[in-house]
């Protein structure tokens, strides 16, 4: 305690010195707030929304046409060398069965 005393009054000592007027920091709520909030984020939970929400309204024929669709697509990018939508398509793939079917799928 006796250190942080110390220090403390050297500080305000260097202040009196040198006309510094100590002041507290100032941020915009904005700048708070970005650090909490992550955009990204949001913006695949609002489209894993949507998505639920289309499939709520599909048939069973609309669902099934809607996983070879995925399934396509899912290869495609893979042959493309685009491994990130691939995984995308994969993962919407994963989540359309088990809403379908109930339980978890191994894949090929």
């Amino acid at each position: 305690m006796g250190e942080t005393e110390r220090r403390r009054n050297k500080q305000i000592a260097h202040n009196l010195a040198n006309g510094i007027e100590p002041k507290g920091i100032s941020k915009k709520i904005r700048d708070l707030i970005d650090g909490v909030y992550d955009a990204d984020e949001a913006h695949a939970t609002l489209r894993a929304a949507k998505d639920e929400a289309r499939y709520e309204r599909m048939s069973e024929k609309e669902l099934a046409r809607e996983i070879k669709r995925l399934e396509k697509e899912m290869v495609a990018h893979a042959r493309n060398l685009e491994f990130e939508k691939a995984a995308e398509a994969r993962d919407q793939l994963h989540e359309l069965r088990k809403r379908v079917f109930g339980v978890e799928i191994a894949s090929d």
